[in-house]
């Protein structure tokens, strides 16, 4: 057993100590990301360096989303702070880890994993009275993927410039000198550039068609690349996976194309649900809030409890409007508690008759929305004062929100890919439960 480091008189080493015990007093937390670590190493090989145990990944994460480290700050700081090593059970003279082995098992914890760790702790907390899930709050937020601002030009220039970075990768580390290609990153760079500062729309196009030119010739190099080494049937793993590689952003490539075209040339209007807003984060939603703000990243729908904790988390996939998320909503708590909540508050967004009336068929007494939009208070609720209190306690989810923004840089995911993206949400959820019944049990 390794000699822990010992405990600090500071507020921030007690938040840790508090986290710590929630995490120890439910061993069947770990178990969750065991199974993930187990489908990451199959084989049971006793060869080199000792690993990390699933509590210490899993204690890791935490402490890299409490305070907003990266792998390299983390594997520092896993070093060099007394407290984070005791909380992450390093011993005195137990080594850290190298910022790879931290990235990889902590990326090896799945969403779903996430959301059962969530579901324990929601247990917990109903054990000690913290959180009894009677009463909620259900607004809905937008997590931004980790983007520049999409235009058609620079799609296109983003295509240009990653395919050609991929052939010349093939040609030189490779070897594959009968791989032929012309290099157009310069020339597609100066007509981006020349699309944002032209004067009008009609000086847009020729260059438009330029640019539209260079890039089918990308795609076309890529393709050919592709069919090549498809061809050669022999081949290395690194090899076959940049093929992979060049196929799927020339398949990219070629949307970013078709929309431009339409867009520009044949002067469509492009649904939202057919555009491609990067080529790197392709899952990418357009989401346009209150019909004046435009975000590029997906909808998340939370649920907030009587004491701060956030009960539910929901990645929605596109833009659904409110209206067609309450009843989802309540339905996820009848799964995690049970039994549908007495009371329910909703954002303006979710308001509507038919929704007021699937919610009182579930025998839910008090229903209220920050906009009435036609109903009266006292079909929604007992009386107009449990209306106004539910309406003040609805506002709570907003500054939860505001809080996971500020603190833990929930307003933009960072990881690359959707399936990394919820994990980064759930995930960022857990800590801020974690760290929330923390500090009601230290008040």
């Amino acid at each position: 057993m390794s000699l822990m480091p010992p405990e600090i008189d500071h507020p921030q080493a007690k938040e840790l100590e508090a986290i710590s015990c929630v995490i120890g007093g439910n061993p069947t937390i770990c178990d969750h990301v065991m199974q993930d670590l187990s489908r990451l190493n199959p084989c049971d090989d006793r060869r080199g360096a000792r690993g990390m145990s699933a509590e210490q990944v899993l204690r890791a994460a935490i402490v890299k989303i409490l305070f907003g480290f990266s792998y390299p700050d983390l594997a520092f700081h896993l070093v060099d702070s007394k407290s984070i090593r005791r909380f992450c059970q390093i011993g005195i003279f137990d080594k850290g880890f190298k910022k790879s082995v931290l990235q990889k098992n902590i990326k090896a914890i799945s969403h779903r994993s996430w959301n059962a760790i969530n579901q324990e702790v929601l247990a917990y907390a109903g054990d000690e009275k913290i959180e009894k899930g009677r009463q909620v709050r259900i607004d809905c937020t937008v997590v931004e993927s980790n983007i520049h601002p999409p235009s058609d030009s620079t799609l296109l220039w983003d295509t240009v410039r990653v395919l050609t970075r991929l052939l010349c990768h093939a040609k030189e580390d490779f070897g594959l000198p009968q791989l032929l290609f012309q290099d157009h990153r310069r020339r597609a760079k100066r007509r981006m550039l020349a699309i944002q500062y032209a004067k009008n729309n009609k000086a847009r196009v020729p260059l438009y068609k330029d640019l539209l030119k260079v890039t089918n010739r990308c795609i076309g190099y890529a393709q050919r690349a592709v069919d090549m080494i498809e061809a050669s049937g022999a081949g290395s793993l690194s090899l076959i996976a940049l093929a992979c590689e060049l196929r799927r952003y020339a398949g990219l490539g070629t949307q970013v194309v078709n929309q431009t075209e339409r867009r520009v040339l044949c002067g469509e209007s492009v649904p939202a649900s057919e555009k491609i807003v990067s080529v790197f984060e392709p899952h990418t939603d357009i989401i346009v809030k209150d019909r004046r703000d435009t975000f590029y990243g997906h909808k998340v729908c939370l649920t907030g409890g009587k004491s701060n904790l956030i009960l539910d988390c929901l990645v929605v996939k596109g833009n659904p409007a409110d209206t067609e998320l309450t009843e989802l909503m309540l339905d996820r708590q009848k799964q995690l508690y049970g039994r549908y909540p007495l009371k329910a508050a909703f954002d303006g967004g979710f308001a509507s008759k038919a929704n007021l009336q699937k919610a009182k068929s579930k025998e839910i007494k008090d229903v209220c929305f920050a906009k009435k939009r036609g109903l009266n208070e006292t079909d929604m609720c007992r009386s107009l004062y449990v209306y106004k209190r539910l309406r003040r306690f609805r506002a709570g989810i907003e500054s939860g929100i505001s809080w996971l923004k500020r603190t833990f840089a929930f307003d933009r995911c960072t990881w690359k890919g959707f399936r990394s993206f919820k994990k980064y949400v759930c995930s960022t959820i857990v800590a801020a439960n974690l760290l929330t019944i923390a500090r009601k049990q230290l008040a």
